[in-house]
């Protein structure tokens, strides 16, 4: 995680999370910890929020009766947690998220399994619109505790320059 303190009156101090603009690189990789064990409870919540109603993440029996064995994370949890773990090191001062691709899940999340995830910098340039901001391209990947990859994904955003943050510039 990218956290720095700043002094916002004498004796005062504010964190501060994130990354601005200059400080990717290119080919740089940042390891997200801690790693995240998925509950039954988590997926079940998870369920129930979004209205999947497909047996193999909150029917037991079901499950136990497909190839699988055993219930399955909603592969959706999986790319939030994934998303989730990434925020304070690539996206936490990010003013928007410009898209998505090539989202993959190779390998079944059970519930108890514990996910780490890792994020390579693919590519940046400044904002061709909005000369306080640019738009940096990263990998993000998701492996469980025997390393297997169980998710995969590019995701573009626009983060602002030094100085430009919401942090930077607003008192909140």
């Amino acid at each position: 995680m990218v956290a720095i303190a700043r002094e916002v009156a004498p004796g005062r101090w504010r964190a501060s999370a994130g990354r601005y603009f200059e400080d990717f690189t290119v080919g740089d990789v940042y390891e997200h910890r801690p790693g995240r064990t998925i509950s039954e409870a988590d997926n079940t919540w998870f369920t129930l929020l979004t209205m999947n109603t497909h047996p193999l993440h909150f029917d037991a029996e079901y499950a136990r009766k497909s190839e699988f064995g055993r219930l399955l994370v909603a592969s959706p949890l999986t790319v939030a947690i994934i998303v989730g773990m990434s925020v304070s090191d690539t996206s936490q001062k990010a003013k928007a998220n410009l898209g998505w691709k090539e989202i993959k899940l190779p390998a079944p999340v059970f519930c108890g399994d514990t996910l780490y995830a890792e994020t390579e910098v693919l590519a940046k340039r400044e904002s061709a619109k909005r000369p306080n901001d640019g738009i940096v391209t990263i990998r993000s990947t998701g492996r469980n505790q025997q390393g297997v990859v169980v998710c995969e994904f590019e995701r573009a955003m626009l983060i602002p320059k030094r100085g430009h943050a919401v942090d930077d510039v607003a008192d909140y």
